[in-house]
């Protein structure tokens, strides 16, 4: 059975940009907490979230011979800890500056045995406030993150519908705290030229870890970063020749020369008699444009 547009609930991000610029802040103090805590993994997966049935996590990380996590949970809406030796604590998701949620989460990580320290300017934005300074940011709507959360949960499910069809190296459907977004990348196993780097507060040297190798990626964001408008997209790198003029079909679907990226509106998929249908279509058809310009060899990397 496929979704329908119930299960994708209106997402205008002019509704709730202050709680989605708080949310993204919130991730970025546990994202970096998984920065600190997890061994390094090729093109910096190991940083990431991923989507759960209530929220999002950072998935089990060490802690000397066990293990802990963090979730959020946007049904409950409440923040939580949880050790494999049984021990845990938990707060409220209400509106609480970013100052606030970083002491109060690491101080209940140090009450738990957890002694933490990270790096406390954010990434991938412009105005980088240090998290123990930022009381600009205090904005928490819990209709609006729930809706959120479900955007993700459905985004995930059909990425990963995706995702199956492919047999080479491809990530986990995973969640980018310092971009904010959900995404899954395709590789061709090839090397791909240095990146130019030049994404605000991120070290070139990380960016070009992360696009060491020829990809393709897809994935969804809610239309922060200057954007304005929830969608789904789809990019290359290194963008082969000719892939900005591809005939992409998908009804919604276009080009932004200004992202560089195809951009498919995600009210164009709420408003589809069959969301996951147009999303699919959307997925195989910008990643095909990557791939048949770029001469990956699909017959061996695809089912």
């Amino acid at each position: 059975m496929t979704s329908t547009q119930n299960d994708w609930p209106p997402l205008p991000y002019a509704d709730w940009q202050d709680t989605c610029t708080t949310l993204h802040m919130w991730s970025q103090v546990v994202g970096k907490i998984r920065l600190a805590q997890a061994p390094m993994v090729n093109h910096w997966w190991q940083v990431a979230l991923y989507v759960t049935a209530r929220g999002l996590t950072t998935s089990p990380m060490p802690h000397g011979a066990g293990l802990f996590q963090i979730d959020f949970d946007f049904i409950a809406h409440r923040l939580l800890i949880s050790l494999s030796d049984g021990r845990g604590d938990s707060f409220s998701l209400k509106p609480m500056s970013v100052s606030a949620f970083h002491a109060d989460l690491i101080g209940r990580l140090r009450a738990l045995g957890i002694d933490v320290h990270i790096w406390t300017k954010p990434q991938e934005v412009v105005d980088a406030i240090p998290f123990e300074q930022d009381e600009t940011h205090q904005s928490y709507d819990t209709a609006r993150a729930h809706d959120f959360w479900r955007v993700l949960a459905q985004s995930h499910r059909v990425l990963e519908q995706f995702r199956s069809y492919f047999l080479g190296k491809c990530s986990p459907v995973h969640f980018f705290w310092g971009s904010f977004d959900l995404c899954v990348t395709r590789f061709s196993g090839r090397n791909a030229p240095p990146h130019p780097g030049g994404i605000p507060n991120l070290a070139d040297w990380c960016v070009r870890e992360a696009y060491s190798r020829e990809v393709s990626s897809c994935g969804f964001w809610p239309g922060n970063g200057g954007y304005g408008k929830a969608s789904f997209y789809c990019y290359a790198y290194p963008a082969p020749e000719g892939f900005i003029d591809a005939p992409v079909t998908t009804p919604g679907a276009l080009f932004d020369k200004t992202l560089g990226e195809f951009i498919l509106p995600y009210d164009a998929v709420r408003d589809a008699r069959d969301p996951d249908a147009l999303l699919l279509s959307f997925l195989q058809e910008t990643y095909a444009a990557a791939a048949d310009r770029a001469a990956w060899d699909r017959a061996a990397l695809e089912r």
